[in-house]
C-alpha cells in the first residue's frame, strides 16, 4: 500500500482547527533539554525509483540456498501452504479490514473470526477458544497470568523442555506482577521429570506449563502431568508450536490440559523472518471470563436471522482498565483468516494427511541415524512428531557451518540454551520434504 504524507495544507487546517501556530508549539511542554534539537542521523529521503533500486539491492543480498530444502525448526516450521490461502488473504476485503468493533458493520470480519475460533478449539481439544494472540510465546505467557486469576496463586512451573525462548518470554510478562516462575528439569530420555515435578508441587503453583512436542522433539505425557497437576489444586497449561501434529496426535485438550496455548504458523502462514505468526488460546468455558483478547459469538437479530457480534473483550479498551484480563491489542486478524482458509481447505482429513507424511519422513530420519556409524540419535526411545535432536561428532555450530557451504541449512544448534547438548543439531522435517531429501541430509553430515 502506498504511504501518501500529509500536505502543508492538510497540516495548516488542523492546526487552525486545534488553535495553534505550528506543530512546534504541540511540544511546548516537553523541556528544550529533553528535546533532541538536532536532525535524526538517518539517511536522507529517497525518490521513487531510487527507493525500488536501494530495496531491490537489499532484496538481492538474501541468499536462498538451492536444492535440498531446509531442515530448520525450532519453532518456526515450513510446511505446504495451497496457493489459495495466499489468493485469497489478498483480496481487497480481507486485506485492508480490521476493525470488528462494529458488529453491523463488520459481519464478515466476524465472521472469520467466529470459525477460526471453533476450528482452533477442535485442533487443540479445548471446548472454547479465543480470537487469537501475537504468537506462541505471548500465547503461553497470557495462559500463566490466566491461571494464576483463576487459582488466585503466584507461581508456575515450567518444564526445562518449554521452548527456551518462550520461558524467556514469560519471565518479562509475568516479572511485573510477581510471579516465581520455577524450573522443572528434563529426564535424560528428553521429556519432564515426572518426580521432580512431583516433589517441586505445592500450595502456591498456579499452573504447570509442558510442551508437546516439545522443544527438543519430544512427546510428552500430559495426562499424566495433568493428574499430578489437578491433585495439587493446579492447572495444567499445554504448549505447542506444531499444531499440525494434532492431525494424529490426541490434542491436549483431551488428555487433560486447563489451557491449551500454541503458534499458529504452522497452519498456512510462511516462514517469513520471523512472523507476524497467530498466537492460539483455548480452554474449558468454566474460565471463558478469565481469557485474554477477544472472543466472537453468533446470535439471532430481530428478524430471526443469524449475526456474529464481539461477545467478550476483556482488554483495557473496552473495560475498567483495573478489570482487563490482558492489554492484548490485537487478534492478528489477517494471519487468524490465512489460518481460517488452511483448516477449510485441509480440512480433518488433510491435516491428518499432513501429519502422517510429517511422522513417516521423521521415522525414516531416525531410521538413518540409527544405521550411521558417525550420527546418533540424543532419545533414541522417545516418541517425536517431526523433529529430532541428532548428536554429531564435532559442534553443531560448525557443522552447520560446513553444511551452509554446500547450501544445506541443515538445522539448528541448540548449544545457546542446552550447553550439554553442544554437538545436537535438531533437525525437522516436514511434507514440503521427501526421502531423498533425507537421504542426502544425512550423507552431507556423515561425510563433513
Amino acid at each position: 500500500m502506498r504511504y501518501i504524507p500529509h500536505t502543508p495544507q492538510d497540516i495548516g487546517e488542523m492546526l487552525q482547527v486545534i488553535g495553534v501556530d505550528s506543530i512546534e508549539e504541540l511540544f511546548t511542554q516537553i523541556p528544550l533539554e529533553g528535546r533532541l534539537n538536532r536532525a535524526l542521523d538517518i539517511p536522507g529521503a529517497l525518490c521513487e525509483p531510487d527507493l525500488l533500486a536501494h530495496m531491490t539491492d537489499l532484496a538481492g543480498k538474501n541468499d536462498i540456498p538451492q536444492g535440498i530444502p531446509h531442515f530448520l525448526g525450532a519453532g518456526v516450521y515450513g510446511h505446504v501452504s495451497p496457493t489459495a490461502v495466499d489468493h485469497l488473504l489478498h483480496r481487497g476485503e480481507f486485506f485492508t479490514a480490521y476493525t470488528p468493533y462494529q458488529a453491523e458493520l463488520s459481519q464478515g470480519t466476524l465472521q472469520v473470526i467466529f470459525e477460526f475460533q471453533t476450528m482452533i478449539a477442535e485442533v487443540l481439544g479445548t471446548e472454547v477458544a479465543n480470537a487469537s494472540l501475537y504468537d506462541g510465546s505471548t500465547g503461553m505467557s497470557e495462559g500463566i497470568m490466566m491461571a494464576r486469576r483463576i487459582t488466585r496463586r503466584s507461581a508456575a512451573l515450567v518444564s526445562e523442555a518449554v521452548h527456551p525462548e518462550y520461558r524467556q518470554v514469560a519471565a518479562t510478562y509475568n516479572e511485573g506482577l510477581s510471579t516465581a516462575l520455577h524450573t522443572v528439569p528434563m529426564n535424560g530420555d528428553g521429556t519432564t521429570d515426572l518426580a521432580a515435578l512431583k516433589e517441586m508441587l505445592g500450595p502456591d503453583v498456579a499452573c504447570v506449563v509442558i510442551q508437546t512436542p516439545n522443544f527438543l522433539g519430544c512427546l510428552e505425557e500430559v495426562q499424566a502431568v495433568a493428574d499430578l497437576a489437578h491433585e495439587n489444586g493446579s492447572l495444567l497449561v499445554a504448549v505447542n508450536n506444531e499444531p499440525t501434529a494434532f492431525g494424529l496426535i490426541t490434542p491436549p485438550g483431551h488428555d487433560g490440559a486447563d489451557i491449551v496455548a500454541g503458534e499458529g504458523q504452522p497452519l498456512g502462514l510462511p516462514v517469513n523472518l520471523g512472523g507476524p505468526h497467530c498466537g492460539l488460546l483455548g480452554t474449558r468455558k468454566k474460565f471463558i471470563r478469565q481469557m485474554p483478547g477477544r472472543l466472537c459469538g453468533r446470535s439471532k437479530d430481530k428478524n430471526g436471522k443469524d449475526g456474529f457480534v464481539l461477545t467478550l473483550s476483556t482488554r483495557e479498551q473496552h473495560i475498567r482498565r483495573e478489570k482487563a484480563t490482558s492489554n492484548i491489542c490485537t487478534n492478528q486478524g489477517l494471519m487468524a483468516l490465512a489460518v481460517s482458509i488452511y483448516l477449510t481447505l485441509m480440512g480433518p482429513k488433510g491435516l491428518k494427511q499432513v501429519a502422517r507424511t510429517n511422522m513417516a519422513l521423521a521415522h525414516h530420519l531416525r531410521k538413518k541415524v540409527n544405521a550411521s556409524k558417525s550420527l546418533s540419535l540424543a532419545f533414541p526411545d522417545t516418541a517425536v512428531y517431526n523433529e529430532s535432536l541428532v548428536l554429531l561428532p564435532e559442534s553443531a555450530d560448525k557443522a552447520i557451518e560446513k553444511l551452509e557451504a554446500q547450501n544445506i541449512l541443515g538445522g539448528v544448534s541448540i548449544a545457546n540454551h542446552y550447553p550439554q547438548w553442544k554437538n545436537g543439531l535438531l533437525i525437522n522435517v516436514t511434507e514440503r520434504h521427501t526421502m531423498a531429501h533425507v537421504d542426502a541430509l544425512i550423507e552431507a553430515l556423515e561425510a563433513i
